[in-house]
C-alpha cells in the first residue's frame, strides 16, 4: 500500500467508531474472527487496544500485520485501522482505485 492511498484510507476512517475493542485477554482469536465480520461487511473498520489490555500495543500490531485476509492501513494511538477490499459491495474501494 503507498502513502497516497495510506493516506486516503486515514481520512476516510476519521469519523468511524471502533468496531472492534481489544480488552485484558489481548489479540485472541474470537477477536479476530471479529474483525473479519466486521470487515466481511465494512471495507473499513477500527479496531481499538482498551487501557487495560496486557499486550503492548506494537505487538498486536505487529500480529495484525501477518494476517493476509486483510491490509493494516496504520496505528494512530491505541486504534488500529483495517482495510480490505469487498469484491460484492464495494464502496470505499471504488474510491480509492481513482488514486
Amino acid at each position: 500500500m503507498n502513502s497516497k492511498k495510506r493516506a486516503f484510507f486515514k481520512k476516510k476512517a476519521h469519523n468511524l467508531e471502533p468496531i472492534v475493542r481489544i480488552g485484558k485477554d489481548g489479540l485472541n482469536q474470537n477477536i479476530v474472527q471479529s474483525i473479519l465480520d466486521a470487515i466481511a461487511s465494512r471495507e473499513l473498520i477500527k479496531v481499538k487496544i482498551l487501557q487495560n489490555c496486557e499486550e503492548e500495543k506494537t505487538i498486536i500490531y505487529s500480529k495484525l500485520m501477518d494476517i493476509k485476509d486483510f491490509e493494516v492501513v496504520g496505528m494512530i494511538g491505541r486504534t488500529i485501522i483495517i482495510f480490505k477490499e469487498n469484491k460484492e459491495n464495494p464502496s470505499i474501494s471504488l474510491e480509492w482505485k481513482n488514486i
